[in-house]
């Protein structure tokens, strides 16, 4: 075993193993998306259901990834992964066979719980593997693509996997990827751990999950009306929790989260824009998808490859985009991508009921690729920069967070907007397919003003130099000027 992982390819290897792992976790939040219909309709789940099986995997995902990083800080990376994998894998099998709406709700909950193991386990190990130069950009630049492309990637094989055998298979799939993934694990990944006080923050995790927790549900609520007692309810009562949770990191020994893993001003610009992209991935591409398959009458196969252009410009693009990254640095592509981005976005606005895909959403897609081409190879980087190793876990635990709640955040408040837009066109006496794509373009609208603004932190916040922007593990000095 240890002769092995001495080899000098085997870090190679385990990148392979480990950027697997990410995309498994980024593809579950939406490959059960073009499966839902079918889903639906054989487990007789109501529109709400249908909703929360998405949401309850991102929401468990995004609200214990902080605790997971720290389990993995603590416990171990290599266990929690390892750990993490199995239950994973449980969980998959579970939701694929399960009976009713809400078991299967249930089971993507728990599969998104362990997922919290598994990610920050994966980015952490990988931060410790490549710890600095070009093999680091390199490796980040592999891995966040990978993850980046995941979610888009997730739409194609779900649309495979319903097509050809069943809405089930999206589920149970998993299975492989664990069963490679805990061989590779066992073989090519090494064990690390912070050291020194290894206390849990209890307090601080409490309060963060339940906060974030209640945040999300609250924006769910807002369908039934953003005044209600219920909405503003757990709206503010996740606001409160969070703030509690501040206080509490403050004052922690050893906290949850050491507050200057965000407050420093790059990292957390690249926090901010991850958690517009989770928006656009998991929030936005929702409603592309229904368009597909609801207005322009695709079946599951055709709707997942409906999407591939866009996963094909991202791959494309990879190989230039860490050219300029090397040549230019971060911070134009982090300034560039979101505007891009946005353009993608806004070019779906000209989507029609009798619309023809070539021309209304092609160049859309081509558009969204080249944007977060530029921005998934240096965000994952950008948002570890200066880390200290201890706080490998938890750092990445936080990059993951943020995508997955802005996803939450971003499908309720994207599903508020469509809901009334929709009901509004219907009441002006539009059909119903021009009621649901006047209802997916004020969806992409508010997409696009989102990625507007993830521009606008970019500029703001992303500032530096190459070189401070791209030290080397050890160049300690260079990442404390970038703050």
């Amino acid at each position: 075993m240890s002769a092995l992982l001495d080899r000098p390819s085997a870090r190679w290897w385990a990148l392979a193993v480990l950027a697997m792992v990410e995309l498994v976790v980024v593809l579950d939040s939406t490959i059960v998306t073009i499966a839902l219909a079918q889903a639906q309709a054989e487990l007789g789940m109501s529109d709400g259901q249908r909703q929360w099986v998405v949401t309850a995997y991102a929401l468990a995902f995004g609200a214990l990834l902080l605790l997971g990083g720290r389990i993995a800080d603590y416990w171990g990376r290599k266990r929690t992964f390892m750990v993490g994998m199995v239950g994973f894998g449980a969980a998959s099998l579970w939701g694929g066979l399960a009976q009713s709406g809400l078991e299967l709700i249930i089971a993507r909950g728990v599969q998104g719980a362990f997922a919290a193991l598994l990610a920050p386990a994966a980015l952490a190990m990988l931060t410790v593997t490549f710890s600095n130069g070009r093999e680091r950009n390199l490796a980040f630049a592999i891995f966040g693509t990978v993850a980046g492309t995941g979610a888009a990637i997730g739409l194609i094989l779900g649309g495979v996997l319903t097509e050809f055998a069943d809405w089930r298979w999206c589920l149970l799939v998993n299975l492989v990827f664990v069963v490679i993934g805990l061989v590779g694990g066992a073989l090519l990944l090494r064990e690390s751990r912070a050291e020194g006080d290894n206390t849990y923050d209890l307090w601080g995790a409490l309060t963060v999950t339940l906060g974030l927790g209640s945040l999300v549900y609250g924006f769910t609520l807002a369908e039934h009306g953003w005044g209600s007692l219920d909405t503003v309810g757990f709206l503010a009562l996740g606001v409160v929790l969070l703030t509690v949770f501040v206080l509490i990191e403050r004052r922690a020994k050893n906290p949850l989260l050491p507050l200057q893993v965000i407050v420093h001003r790059v990292r957390g610009g690249a926090v901010l824009i991850q958690t517009a992209i989770g928006a656009v991935m998991i929030g936005a591409m929702l409603y592309l998808t229904f368009y597909f398959q609801l207005v322009l009458g695709m079946g599951p196969l055709v709707s997942g490859l409906a999407n591939l252009a866009m996963t094909v410009v991202v791959f494309a693009c990879t190989p230039l985009v860490t050219i300029l990254l090397n040549r230019f640095g971060p911070r134009p592509l982090m300034i560039a991508g979101p505007l891009l981005t946005a353009a993608g976005l806004f070019v779906l606005l000209g989507i029609t009921p009798d619309g023809d895909y070539f021309v209304q959403v092609l160049p859309a897609l081509v558009l969204l690729g080249i944007g977060l081409s530029m921005l998934f190879v240096p965000v994952q980087n950008l948002a570890l920069l200066g880390v200290e190793p201890k706080d490998a876990g938890v750092a990445s635990a936080v990059v993951n967070s943020a995508f997955n709640i802005g996803g939450s955040i971003g499908l309720a408040v994207f599903t508020v907007l469509y809901t009334s837009t929709k009901a509004g066109s219907l009441e002006l006496g539009a059909d119903q397919l021009t009621a649901f794509t006047d209802g997916y373009r004020i969806a992409f609208l508010a997409a696009g003003i989102t990625m507007v603004a993830a521009a606008a932190v970019g500029f703001g916040l992303v500032r530096g130099t190459k070189q401070q922007l791209m030290p080397t593990w050890d160049d300690e000095d260079a990442a404390v000027r970038a703050h």
